[in-house]
Parts: structure tokens; C-alpha cells; sequence
């Protein structure tokens, strides 16, 4: 099974910018070894099971209360899929075998 999860989590209420936030957050998933891809607007990770993603969500939501967030907006995107692996990668490539280079 893959999971691809894409999600974006930032307090609201901690001003304007907020990187010091999320770099703590993308801290704990380069750490967690799971492979992931940052982007302007969220990260994608890819996982084996849902329950691997969902518990990097968790993780991330305690790493923004435990910096004293109040306020904490989420977005979550999930594609599962069965009999699948490194897709993260693969979906990117294929795309690129069809029109050539993309940014990524």
C-alpha cells in the first residue's frame, strides 16, 4: 500500500510569518526518515500505511501546541492506494515521459 498524503499545518495566531513554526515541523518529518517533499504551500509525504500519515499529523499538531500555539489551521489531501510503492516519484515521472521536463 502507498499513502500520499499532502498537508499543510501553520498557527493563526502567531502573526504574519510563521516559518519558525513550520520549520519545526518539517524538522520532525526530515527526521522521521519517511520520505517527503516540501513545497510554497505544504508537504507531501509518502507512507506505507494511513495510519503512518495520520500519526505524522498528530505529531506535527503536537509540536505547534507544545510551541504555545492557540489557533491551528490544517489541510490534508489523501491518495491510498493498494499494491503500490514510491509513488511520490513515480506520478512526477511519468508525467515527464509524457511531455517531457516539469518542475518539481
Amino acid at each position: 500500500m502507498s499513502v500520499l498524503l499532502e498537508f499543510a499545518m501553520f498557527p493563526t495566531d502567531k502573526g504574519e510569518s510563521v516559518s519558525a513554526y513550520v520549520s519545526q515541523v518539517i524538522r520532525m518529518i526530515r527526521n522521521s526518515g519517511i520520505d517527503y517533499q516540501l513545497t510554497p504551500m505544504g508537504t507531501i509525504v509518502e507512507t506505507d500505511t494511513l495510519p503512518q500519515a495520520l500519526s505524522l499529523v498528530e505529531a506535527a499538531y503536537r509540536i505547534l501546541d507544545q510551541a504555545g500555539c492557540d489557533r491551528v489551521y490544517s489541510s490534508l489531501k489523501l491518495d491510498i492506494r493498494k499494491g503500490k510503492g514510491d509513488r511520490m516519484r513515480g506520478k512526477v515521472e511519468s508525467v515527464r515521459e509524457k511531455i517531457g521536463a516539469v518542475n518539481s
